[in-house]
């Protein structure tokens, strides 16, 4: 006899959740057909954030100029020193010898002197201190030991302040490589924001490159300032050279230059010579906070940090290598980015 049984009602809590969950996926496919796909950066909206990242990596290029310099000149140094200890073990062999042929001498005359056996000992700073021998010894020889004892205590220094030496330059080394990708990874990124432009785009960036550098040029030919010094005339008759020369970070010239590279190559032209870096730069001479002071040469800071040079060329006209993608040009302090601090007059 076949059993009757209701069939299984279904459990009102599961409704609930499927019923909920297929209201949410109509509402969200509705929201999805309706969604205005998203929109591109506006060109000017890139411009602007291409010329921060260009700015962060120029407060890294002046980092990374400081670190590469501060290399060099450890490298200078610690190869002196390398140099001076060589010398110093030389001399010290030669003292030692001469020690050797006291005792050579004493041998063949009928005997060594335990004096001088003590002398070809490997610590004479031991011996001098046994004050009870020194009676036993010829002046000729304790100014013999006394020059061994100097001698020693020198290669020890020496040798302890190469030691310390290489140790910042394996930490400069690695600021340097820091840096480095820093720098390359800000311009990476720029590059990547240049790219997304339409060719038209960039053709437009391009034109208002050109046409505020066209006018600056202008207004800074016919102007009409105080020439500086003539070391600065000179400095900034060798900037204009370089007009149009391209702008490569860490780069000292000829060929390119970063900001700082142009403004020491320039004064390294007049035969002056400044830092390398723009913070250091500063330092060069003395300090102008007007505009309406400064002359043709000085050299100009500007931003807070002072990551960025250039050379005064009249009625609020610099020379400088501005960035990644420029070249060496005319342009008015207003459009520099950053604020102007003051003005060295070398």
């Amino acid at each position: 006899m076949a059993s009757h049984r209701r069939p299984k009602q279904p459990n009102r809590a599961r409704v609930t959740v499927l019923t909920t969950a297929a209201a949410a996926a109509v509402v969200l496919s509705s929201q999805a057909a309706n969604a205005a796909p998203s929109e591109k950066p506006s060109k000017d909206e890139v411009k602007a954030k291409v010329d921060k990242l260009y700015e962060q990596a120029e407060q890294a290029t002046e980092k990374y100029n400081g670190a590469k310099e501060k290399q060099e000149k450890l490298q200078k140094e610690i190869s002196t020193i390398q140099d001076n200890v060589a010398r110093g073990q030389q001399e010290l062999n030669e003292l030692r010898d001469g020690l050797g042929s006291m005792a050579s001498a004493q041998y063949r005359s009928g005997g060594i002197d335990p004096s001088v056996q003590l002398f070809l000992s490997a610590d004479p700073d031991d011996y001098l201190d046994k004050a009870s021998t020194l009676d036993q010894l010829s002046t000729q020889q304790v100014d013999a030991l006394k020059k061994i004892q100097k001698k020693q205590r020198e290669l020890a220094q020496q040798r302890s302040e190469a030691g310390e030496k290489l140790k910042d330059l394996a930490s400069t080394r690695t600021e340097l490589g820091n840096k480095k990708k820093e720098v390359q990874g800000k311009l990476a990124s720029a590059q990547k924001l240049l790219n997304s432009l339409t060719a038209e785009q960039k053709a437009q960036l391009a034109q208002e490159e050109d046409r505020a550098t066209r006018t600056s040029q202008r207004e800074a030919l016919s102007a009409k300032v105080p020439a500086g010094s003539g070391r600065a005339a000179a400095a900034f008759a060798a900037a204009q050279s370089k007009l149009g020369t391209p702008y490569v970070y860490g780069a000292t010239g000829p060929s390119s230059f970063d900001c700082s590279g142009l403004t020491s190559w320039a004064y390294a032209q007049a035969g002056v010579g400044i830092p390398r870096t723009s913070e250091a730069q500063t330092g060069a001479g003395t300090r102008i906070y007007s505009v309406g002071d400064l002359k043709v040469g000085d050299l100009v800071f500007f931003f807070n940090d002072l990551h960025h040079v250039g050379l005064y060329a009249g009625n609020g006209q610099i020379i400088h290598a501005p960035r990644t993608g420029t070249v060496v040009r005319y342009e008015s302090m207003n459009t520099i980015g950053g604020p102007f601090m003051f003005g060295v007059r070398v």
